[in-house]
C-alpha cells in the first residue's frame, strides 16, 4: 500500500504527525491557479486574476514560493502560468524573499509568445535583477520588434523598461566603483 493511501486513511497523519492546515491551504490555493482567470481581450487590454486567491497566496509569503514554483514547473496552460507569475510579481512588491532563486524554473517561459507571460516575466526580472535574465529579455524585445503580433497590448514597453533597469543598475555600479577608485 502506498503512503498516499495510508495518509488518506489516517486523515492526513504520517507516522503520528498531522499535515499542517496551512500547508494544505497553500496546496489547495496553488492547485486553483489559472482556474478563474480572464485573459486580455480586444475590449480589455489586461488580464483579470482571482484576487482573493492571489492575495491569500501572497500572505503566506516565503512558505508559498516553493509550492508555486513546483506548479509552474509543471504548468503548460497560459492562464496557470500567468497567474503564478502574477503571484510572484505581487510577492516581490510585498518584499517576499527567494523569488530570484526560482529563475531556473520560470526561465522555461522565456521563449513564450504570450504577451501576458512576457510582461509578467519582464516585471519579475526587473525587480529581481537576476543576471542570467538580461539575455532572454533582449531576445524577447527583438522577437516582439521583428515579428509584431497583433496582441491586445504591446509587451515591448515592459520588456524595454526591464532592460533599461538592468543597464542602469549595472552601469551605476561600474560608475560608482570608478569614482570610488579615483578618490
Amino acid at each position: 500500500m502506498d503512503i498516499s493511501r495510508i495518509v488518506a486513511m489516517r486523515g492526513g497523519y504520517v507516522a503520528g504527525t498531522a499535515i499542517q492546515p496551512k500547508v494544505k491551504r497553500i496546496n489547495f490555493l496553488v492547485n486553483n491557479l489559472g482556474k478563474n482567470v480572464d485573459m486580455a481581450t480586444p475590449q480589455r487590454n489586461y488580464a483579470v486574476f482571482n484576487m482573493p486567491l492571489v492575495n491569500e497566496l501572497v500572505s503566506y509569503r516565503e512558505e508559498a514560493v516553493p509550492v508555486i514554483e513546483k506548479k509552474l514547473a509543471e504548468a503548460t496552460d497560459e492562464k496557470t502560468i500567468s497567474e503564478g507569475l502574477y503571484v510572484y510579481d505581487r510577492m516581490l512588491d510585498a518584499g517576499v524573499k527567494g523569488i530570484d532563486k526560482t529563475y531556473g524554473t520560470i526561465s522555461r517561459f522565456n521563449s513564450s509568445q504570450s504577451p501576458t507571460v512576457q510582461v509578467l516575466l519582464s516585471g519579475i526580472y526587473r525587480k529581481t535583477q537576476v543576471p542570467d535574465a538580461f539575455g532572454p529579455l533582449c531576445r524577447m524585445l527583438a522577437q516582439t520588434s521583428q515579428r509584431p503580433v497583433p496582441p491586445v497590448f504591446d509587451p515591448s514597453e515592459e520588456i524595454g523598461g526591464a532592460i533599461l533597469e538592468y543597464i542602469r543598475n549595472y552601469s551605476s555600479q561600474s560608475l560608482y566603483k570608478q569614482n570610488a577608485d579615483a578618490t
